[in-house]
């Protein structure tokens, strides 16, 4: 296996929404008892600006109160929206590819293995410089691995060790993203969402707990949907993978990325040097969507 894409150095951001006010990155202060840090009880959400503008922000707001909700957090998630605006301005993102990072912590309360009562959330917000040109000109290389994840993936949950862990695995290997499979089915990447092409029909994990409900995902189920592809929300067996004919994988800053080979145990069990004519069809209708807001 060969290194399969340059990964950026991060940044952090220069400023950040910490608490109620704006102030530089490293004057944001968390409590030791802060649940974020010591449990892992938060969620998070990211959603994509496109020189300036914001796509699907709607969904992603919802998707970001659906975690609220389940994990029993009262804070309204789009009372957050002009904030999210305001970060992009004051990173001076407002005419470039961006994305808005928002996080909530239950809050601080002295260690307990239950929700404590009657605490404050920790909320974090920022803005960050982000590539989306040219996704259609890369193809990616993937680890195929067993998921070995909780059973609440449809919670965006910032307890994401178990998705570290396997991202950390095939970018050691020098590849790209990590692709799980739980009882010989494909779930998801372990920050993307896959989706398999065969015969002409498209087959994707269908909603649930095993996968977390990707905004990118439906976008391109409706781009499937204007072009006449028939998509099935099936999970996909890896014993068939030999019988597929494109792989392509969707995210927020993802967004459309074909699978030129996956590996396994150290064989490699799919090779596709071109990118297909269905995955080419999609992003190109997904370019035109992003680049019109």
């Amino acid at each position: 296996m060969q290194a399969a894409g340059v990964h950026n150095k991060k940044t952090y951001p220069e400023i950040v929404w910490f608490n109620g006010e704006w102030m530089k990155y490293n004057e944001a202060k968390i409590s030791v008892f802060d649940r974020g840090f010591m449990l892992g009880d938060g969620v998070y959400e990211v959603t994509p600006f496109y020189e300036g503008k914001a796509f699907g922000l709607k969904e992603h707001l919802a998707r970001l109160q659906y975690s609220l909700n389940e994990i029993i957090v009262d804070l309204d998630a789009y009372g957050l929206k002009p904030l999210m605006f305001e970060a992009i301005s004051k990173a001076g993102l407002s005419q470039k590819d961006a994305a808005v990072y928002v996080q909530v912590s239950r809050g601080v309360a002295p260690r307990t293995h239950y929700f404590p009562d009657n605490i404050e959330p920790t909320v974090l917000i920022y803005a960050f410089p982000a590539s989306l040109k040219g996704f259609e000109n890369k193809q990616w290389s993937v680890l195929v691995s067993e998921d070995l994840r909780w059973h609440r993936c449809d919670i965006k949950s910032t307890s994401l060790l178990a998705n570290i862990k396997s991202n950390t695995q095939s970018h050691s290997l020098g590849l790209d993203e990590n692709l799980l499979v739980r009882d010989g089915l494909f779930t998801e990447g372990s920050h993307s969402t896959i989706f398999f092409i065969k015969d002409n029909i498209i087959y994707t994990h269908p909603e649930g707990p095993q996968i977390l409900s990707g905004i990118t995902r439906k976008f391109v189920i409706a781009i499937c949907a204007e072009l006449n592809i028939e998509v099935k929300e099936e999970a996909f067996p890896l014993s068939e993978l030999e019988r597929v004919d494109e792989v392509f994988l969707t995210g927020t800053t993802t967004q459309v990325m074909a699978v030129k080979e996956m590996y396994s145990e150290g064989n490699n069990i799919y090779d596709k040097p071109e990118i297909g004519p269905v995955t080419r069809k999609i992003q190109q209708v997904f370019i035109q969507k992003t680049r019109s807001l």
